[in-house]
């Protein structure tokens, strides 16, 4: 089976957060944030690439307001926000991650909310409940060294790498949802649990090499020459690193798993004015322009990637959307066929 794939400000003293109808930032919700003066955002994203630029653009649209930040990854990220929960101290009023927002739902830290542009966003890239909205997207695909295999000789369909040709020329992470337990989710998923199964202990024979790395390090070890082919590489950075002159291109191996780095407000966010200007702002086209020219793939449809063709709507192929909420209890079972299989 293929998955196809905030919190609003009550304008009226006392300032609450709930679920009410959206609407642009008016003179009183910008008053309001900035009679607050800053709004904290707990990222994943690379501080100098995108979080620089778009603290820049946020404090210009909106004067008065800082933007404060702390970057780590989305495991610390959550106990972090665990930990200021139980002190009764939350210090974030923002977050983002791949899943982590599952998590923080259930512990009953999440506020819900709504958007200007909520339609601007596919069903698959939200929560129903408002829960959470994507922020940009994650493609993976194989990556392969242009010197070392020409593209009319790479593989294109999950067929071709159990050609013997590849046995232990592919490389992944082992570990991560961006390596063999997202590769196992996509093949389940989109081939069901006994065919699924099936390819993938023939997959195994191929003796993908294991790198204990993010993949954007891995692609680089694949543009030195380290390994032919990398499996579930971001698409966007093989692009990055083209442009640059290096000698690697990717190739959309059907269905394409994507995931989505998602925004999330916190219940008992700090600073609720400036929380709901931030989160309007990153969902804005606006914000999606800044993410964009970041060399970040957006989730938002109206804003162009980089390069036409890098997202499943104008590269016209098909995807297994790794939901957050789809994911998450999945992960596990993945997770444990990925370790049996893979290492």
């Amino acid at each position: 089976m293929k998955h196809m794939l905030f919190k609003t400000l009550a304008l009226a003293l006392p300032l609450a957060i709930g679920a009410v109808p959206a609407r642009a930032a008016d003179s009183a919700a910008i008053a309001a944030a900035q009679k607050e003066g800053h709004v904290v955002w707990y990222t994943t994203l690379i501080v100098n690439q995108a979080v620089l630029p778009l603290k820049a653009a946020f404090e210009k649209k909106y004067p008065g307001v800082t933007l404060d930040y702390s970057r780590n990854d989305e495991g610390p990220t959550a106990i972090r926000l665990l930990g200021e929960a139980k002190s009764g101290h939350m210090q974030a009023d923002i977050f983002d991650g791949v899943t982590n927002n599952i998590a923080m739902r259930r512990e009953g830290l999440l506020a819900p909310s709504a958007i200007p542009n909520d339609a601007d966003y596919p069903a698959e890239m939200k929560d129903k409940d408002g829960y959470w909205r994507a922020l940009l997207l994650f493609v993976f695909t194989p990556g392969f060294n242009t010197a070392m295999v020409s593209r009319a000789e790479a593989p294109k369909s999950y067929a071709d790498l159990l050609d013997p040709k590849w046995k232990g020329k592919m490389a992944w992470n082992p570990n991560s949802s961006a390596g063999a337990v997202g590769f196992v989710g996509n093949i389940l998923t989109s081939m069901g649990e006994e065919k699924g199964m099936d390819y993938l202990r023939k997959l195994a024979a191929q003796k993908i090499v294991g790198v204990e790395a993010s993949a954007r390090a891995i692609l680089d070890q694949v543009i030195a020459g380290e390994y032919p082919i990398g499996l579930m590489m971001f698409n966007h950075h093989a692009v990055i690193s083209a442009r640059k002159g290096a000698p690697v291109d990717w190739l959309p191996m059907e269905p394409v798993p994507v995931a989505f780095d998602s925004l999330s407000l916190l219940k008992d966010a700090p600073h609720p004015a400036a929380a709901r200007l931030l989160l309007e702002f990153l969902l804005s086209e606006e914000g999606q322009f800044v993410l964009k020219d970041a060399d970040y793939l957006p989730a938002m449809p109206k804003a162009p990637a980089m390069m036409k063709g890098l997202r499943p709507e104008d590269g016209g192929f098909q995807a297994t959307w790794l939901r957050p909420d789809f994911v998450d209890p999945l992960t596990p079972k993945w997770a444990a066929v990925a370790k049996e299989l893979f290492r």
